[in-house]
């Protein structure tokens, strides 16, 4: 049975800025990790409730 591109696609953090957690987001939807980092700010500046997913993303999302 050959595996499929799941396999590939797995939600994982990345060596990057600060814990890798945009990096591993933009792989996963294939977007640019940039637009992911935007998000996040924005959702914290406007919302107030960015830092939170982004820290429990962190503790949860495994390291590549």
């Amino acid at each position: 049975m050959a595996k499929s591109n799941e396999m590939s696609k797995r939600l994982r953090r990345k060596e990057g800025k600060i814990l890798g957690v945009c990096e591993g987001l933009g792989e996963h939807l294939d977007i640019d990790p940039v637009l992911v980092r935007v998000a996040f700010v924005l959702s914290s500046i406007f919302m107030g409730i960015g830092i939170i997913p982004y820290i429990i993303l962190a503790l949860v999302m495994p390291k590549e």
